[in-house]
């Protein structure tokens, strides 16, 4: 798992900044409905248990650039009976407990499963989005998430362009290193990835990364092996942020790019984000014109906070005995106002925020990368006029 050497209030500072969550939460309408149509409903856990490890990757081709992994992954029920739950450490005595992934059990051996990789924000960490994780690895997914090194968290070198550089190379060598492993007798992952259905995801800068793999960024060319991508709150243009980059080349995407675009892809952001403006995804949507399918994902009410950890860096403090009035002591003060506007009673419920997340990008992987239909009905504007607080654009 990741783990940091600094103090407690520069990981949860940057992870708060920069890092992406999702959550499983209860199910609603689509358990039911998902057990008519005989699928694993996207709002709740899949049939699969969730296994979870770490590895370092070594790219000996680009001056031996070190990446530290976390992966999740399906494992059998039988597997992770009396196992000790995994605790995402955060900084030195400081962890999130999961309450459903177990270290380093084997995979699922069920069949060949979805490669997918999850690109945190700038300045973020692997264990960004932990829950969203999860929920995948149950559904029969192996998700991996790398530390950007020079962009991550633990090691903030790189200026901006610097980092939009190496996010394309970076995840293309993490999918060329897992189907090695796949083929290699005695790994973990031996004959368990299906090379042929790759998504990426990703939030903020990660989500740029994702939109980078299909439309090409920063120099890199777009890696076919991806065939299905989730960008949630990525800047397309420049100036649509609360730092306006426009002088700065990578800091978003032309409409050239965009028509580069020929895989499914699910473009998700916040009405109330203020950071990177939900206009951006409108663009996204109107300029890619060559994808099969399109879907925008609006949901109301939420900030680019609702994306992150805030509320569960946040309450773990407090857990803790380390209540709102001593973050700045330990220098979490920058938690303060995301906490307030994320986590108050008075906000957008970040438990919602955390169903519709799972419901979709549950429904859009495992319709378009394991050809299952009948996710159709959950990326169907059907579905959508029946939830209050999101609408969904399709084309």
């Amino acid at each position: 798992m990741s783990s940091g050497t600094s103090a407690p209030l520069h990981i949860t500072l940057t992870f708060i900044l920069f890092s992406a969550i999702a959550a499983c939460s209860d199910s609603s309408d689509g358990v039911s409905l998902g057990v008519q149509l005989s699928a694993d409903a996207p709002d709740a856990l899949g049939s699969f248990g969730v296994g979870h490890s770490t590895f370092t990757a070594i790219d000996t081709l680009r001056d031996n650039r070190s990446l530290a992994i976390d992966v999740w992954y399906p494992v059998d029920a039988p597997d992770r009976q009396d196992s000790p739950l995994t605790i995402y450490a955060l900084a030195p005595g400081i962890g999130l407990d999961s309450t459903i992934a177990v270290d380093n059990l084997p995979v699922s051996a069920r069949n060949s499963q979805n490669l997918l990789i999850y690109s945190h924000g700038l300045g973020g960490i692997s264990t960004a989005s932990v829950r969203l994780m999860e929920t995948l690895a149950s559904h029969g997914f192996i998700i991996i998430s790398p530390e950007h090194t020079g962009n991550s968290q633990n090691s903030n070198t790189q200026s901006f362009n610097e980092a939009a550089r190496s996010r394309v190379p970076d995840v293309s060598f993490l999918i060329d290193t897992m189907l090695q492993r796949s083929q290699v007798e005695g790994d973990m992952f031996h004959r368990r990835i299906d090379a042929d259905n790759i998504g990426v995801l990703g939030h903020s800068f990660g989500g740029m990364t994702a939109l980078g793999m299909a439309a090409g960024w920063a120099g890199a060319s777009p890696d076919e092996r991806v065939r299905a991508i989730v960008p949630i709150s990525a800047v397309i243009r420049a100036q649509l942020q609360k730092d306006d980059r426009s002088g700065e080349p990578n800091a978003g995407f032309s409409k050239q790019q965009l028509e580069q675009i020929t895989v499914p892809t699910l473009l998700i952001g916040g009405t109330q984000d203020v950071d990177v403006f939900i206009e951006n995804n409108t663009i996204a949507f109107m300029e890619i014109i060559n994808s099969p399918f399109t879907y925008q994902l609006n949901l109301r009410g939420a900030n680019h906070n609702h994306f992150i950890a805030v509320c569960d860096i946040g309450n773990l403090l407090i857990n803790l005995g380390i209540n709102q009035d001593s973050w700045g002591a330990i220098g979490a003060e920058g938690l303060l106002e995301p906490y307030a506007s994320t986590c108050s009673p008075q906000a957008f419920p970040i438990e919602e925020v955390d169903r519709l997340l799972n419901v979709y990008a549950v429904a859009f992987f495992r319709r378009h990368l394991q050809d299952d239909t009948r996710y159709d009905f959950w990326l169907s504007a059907d579905f959508a006029e029946k939830e209050t607080n999101a609408t969904l654009s399709v084309k």
